[in-house]
Order: structure tokens, then C-alpha cells, then sequence
């Protein structure tokens, strides 16, 4: 592809150019943000983790009442189709459903129709530095929803994290719901001490990222100890290492937070183990 514009997109059954997709104004999703999504990595052409995403997507889809329009074999298909039509060895597979198009009206319209769209995008992954040498993160309070567990559409509180962030110049904005550690504008966050890494509970108050089962996964592999439970914000400053993941960053260590040292102030040792087996896992 020479440019986004270039891009083909599947909309609601169509293969089409992503400058000539267009969706009606009275679409929920354009109206009020009543739609989910998922964004699924693909690596060497094999999309990875793509039923965890799937049944991610389902869950979502469940949650705010949307029928899901395609099972597993069907999504998989679609996926396969756009991927084929924006051939990229490494790219990110955008997945919006939305309720579809109704006369304004906050309540549920009946036998509506979801909207169906499917992008793909180039892989953008964190540069070398990156990893070699962490990130820079600052901290806010976490206003958003309590549901957010839901993949929504719906990500104005999440936009304000990332453009705090994008202020302060670093990677991420962690946030805290009283005193208590949530997730960043667009990642799990890990909390690390003496060997054992720490995160938030698996419920409404985060997403459960993808990469959040496969580093159970990794870290069950390894023999790293993992707990789930609730963290302090005095507990991340005091950490010997916190991590980022989410399909963009992969797994990102961070070394200051509030201009304030984290641990040793470079990438530690299970970041480090983590972040090899995450790579070895993208060529299973």
C-alpha cells in the first residue's frame, strides 16, 4: 500500500477503499459510541491470538446487548479477506461492530442491523530504544467508567489519558482509582517486586488485555510467580520494575514515572525474560 488512503476495508459485506467507505450519519456508533472493537496483531501473516480476541469481542458484544453478527470460522474468514487484500506481513486487524444505523434515540432500536468494519493497518511497534532502554510514564486519576472491561468505541476517557501523556512527553499515562493502581490510557500495567510481578484484579475496572493471559501463560512457563490483586500507587513507586503490555507495545519496561526512578532506572531481569519468551511466542 502507498498510503492509508490506499487501504481496502470490509464494510458491511463489501470490500471497498478506505477513502470511499462511508457509514450514514444516524449510525450509533458515529451518534453515541455504541459499538466495541478489537485490534488483533498479525505477525509473519498469521494473526496472533486471534481467538482470544475473538472471544474478547464476543464478550463485549454480549455485554452491551449487540447479536454478534459472525461466529469464530465466519470473523476468521473476514480476517483473512482483508488481510488478503492488504498484503502486509506484519499488520494490525481493526474490528468495529456498532448497533447500526436507528432515528436518534438513547434506548435500544429494534431489528436494527450491526455495522461490520474491518481495517487493516501497518504493524508499529515501540522503537528499539525502547525496550533497551524503558519508558517514561506519568500518573492521573482514573475517571473513567465502570465498565471498562466493555472493548467500547466509546474512549473519550482514554483519549484524555493518551493526550496527558503526549503533554508530558512519555509513553503512557497509569492511572489510579482512589489510591489504587487501574490501567494506562491504552495498556495493562505490571508491578514487579523481589521476583514476583502483580496486577490489577481481572475486573470491571480494567481491560483484560490479551497479552494479560499470555503473561500468566509466560509466567507460569518460566516459574515466575504471579499474583492478581489489588495495587497500591505506593506499591508501583516502590516497584523494582513495572511493564506495559498491550498488542501495540508488546511488553514495555518503564523506568521513571512522575520524573521519579523506578527500581535500578533501567530494563530489569523479568522484563527481560518476559520479553524474549513474548517473541519466541510470536513464531509458535
Amino acid at each position: 500500500m502507498n498510503s492509508s488512503s490506499d487501504a481496502i476495508v470490509y464494510l458491511n459485506g463489501e470490500l471497498t477503499p478506505l477513502s470511499e467507505a462511508r457509514i450514514p450519519v444516524l449510525d450509533r456508533g458515529f451518534i453515541f459510541g455504541d459499538g466495541v472493537y478489537e485490534v488483533i496483531p498479525v505477525y509473519a501473516g498469521k494473526p496472533f491470538r486471534a481467538a482470544q480476541h475473538l472471544a474478547r469481542l464476543s464478550r463485549s458484544l454480549d455485554a452491551i446487548g449487540i447479536p454478534n453478527p459472525h461466529d469464530e470460522t465466519q470473523w476468521s474468514a473476514l480476517i483473512a479477506r482483508v488481510m488478503q487484500a492488504n498484503p502486509m506481513p506484519d499488520q494490525m486487524i481493526y474490528i468495529q461492530v456498532t448497533r447500526g444505523v436507528a432515528k436518534r434515540m438513547h434506548a435500544f432500536p429494534k431489528e436494527v442491523t450491526p455495522t461490520v468494519f474491518i481495517m487493516a493497518n501497518p504493524m508499529s511497534l515501540p522503537p528499539a530504544a525502547a525496550t533497551e532502554r524503558g519508558v517514561a510514564c506519568v500518573t492521573m486519576e482514573d475517571k473513567r467508567w465502570l465498565h471498562c472491561q466493555i472493548k467500547s468505541t466509546s474512549l473519550l476517557g482514554n483519549v484524555l489519558a493518551a493526550q496527558n501523556a503526549a503533554e508530558h512527553g512519555v509513553t503512557e499515562a497509569i492511572q489510579f482509582r482512589d489510591g489504587m493502581l487501574t490501567e494506562a490510557s491504552a495498556s495493562n500495567v505490571w508491578v514487579v517486586k523481589d521476583g514476583t510481578v502483580s496486577a490489577p484484579p481481572k475486573d470491571n475496572l480494567i481491560l483484560e488485555g490479551i497479552r494479560y493471559g499470555l503473561i500468566e501463560e509466560l509466567c507460569a512457563r518460566f516459574e515466575i510467580p504471579l499474583v492478581s490483586r489489588p495495587v497500591t500507587r505506593d506499591e508501583v513507586f516502590a516497584a523494582d520494575e513495572v511493564l506495559l503490555s498491550s498488542a501495540s507495545k508488546e511488553i514495555l519496561p518503564v523506568v521513571t514515572i512522575d520524573g521519579k526512578t523506578i527500581g535500578s532506572g533501567t530494563p530489569g531481569p523479568v522484563f527481560k525474560r518476559l520479553y524474549a519468551a513474548y517473541q519466541q511466542a510470536k513464531t509458535a
